[in-house]
């Protein structure tokens, strides 16, 4: 598949259609499409599927510029998301990052999108859920779910993720890869249920200052090692995919 330089303004909820090229800088120096990279496969476990991570951060490592991610992009980053999203057999976002980022329905045909909510405060009347693109994770003794939206309940008093991911394939075909798109809380949860097999990184190059969130926030302390399978730059930018170690 040919590849080319995008000239779209940035967004982390309309992805672009573009196949941008990058320079590959580990592990061979190349020149690439976004696809080749990010749309390899992946394995679901005996127990769960497959999580990534997809994120962006400043070179001070703030996720947000003025509350939302979609000031550090740039258009191949959103190439990643939709990369990514192409790959995907389900998207899981945290109910603030839907509401500020404006979901709604995604490209792929038939892909869902699970928002993750303790009190289900989300717009039942949003594209996203009146499409039925859009579904909820809850806690188990969480409030009733709006009519006729699907939801996977696991934990109490706060989603348990961990077993959220793998109740999934209630709502929709068994999952193999589950493609979590923030934000740094949800993160937190995901790396506290020790389910991030992979973290897409893209680094802007921009200093935000600021108290933004880190890539994940809330969790509890951890050392987790991951291995770099790709580091990749265009424009200033480095797109890295990370794997998690396994001995």
């Amino acid at each position: 598949m040919g590849c080319e330089r995008p000239r779209r303004r940035p967004s982390r909820r309309a992805t672009s259609w573009q196949h941008p090229c990058v320079q590959v800088i580990h592990p061979d120096p190349d020149e690439i499409g976004i696809d080749q990279l990010y749309g390899v496969r992946r394995e679901r476990s005996a127990e769960r599927p497959w999580v990534g991570v997809v994120m962006i951060t400043s070179l001070d490592g703030s996720t947000v510029v003025e509350g939302r991610s979609g000031g550090l992009g740039n258009p191949t980053d959103s190439s990643v998301l939709g990369a990514l999203r192409r790959a995907a057999d389900v998207v899981l976002v945290g109910a603030g990052t839907a509401t500020s980022e404006q979901y709604g329905p995604p490209a792929k045909a038939g892909l869902r999108i699970g928002v993750v909510t303790r009190r289900a405060s989300i717009d039942a009347a949003s594209e996203l859920f009146t499409s039925g693109a859009g579904f909820l994770v809850m806690p188990e003794d969480g409030p009733p779910e709006p009519p006729g939206i699907d939801v996977v309940r696991a934990g109490r008093g706060r989603v348990d993720v961990r077993a959220a991911v793998s109740r999934l394939g209630t709502v929709v075909d068994e999952p193999t890869f589950v493609l979590a798109e923030g934000g740094p809380r949800l993160n937190g949860a995901l790396l506290d249920g020790d389910c991030i097999d992979e973290l897409d990184l893209t680094q802007s190059p921009a200093l935000v200052g600021g108290d933004g969130a880190r890539v994940t926030s809330g969790g509890r302390p951890t050392f987790d090692r991951y291995d770099l399978v790709h580091l990749a730059t265009e424009d200033g930018y480095l797109y890295g995919r990370w794997v998690r170690h396994r001995r």
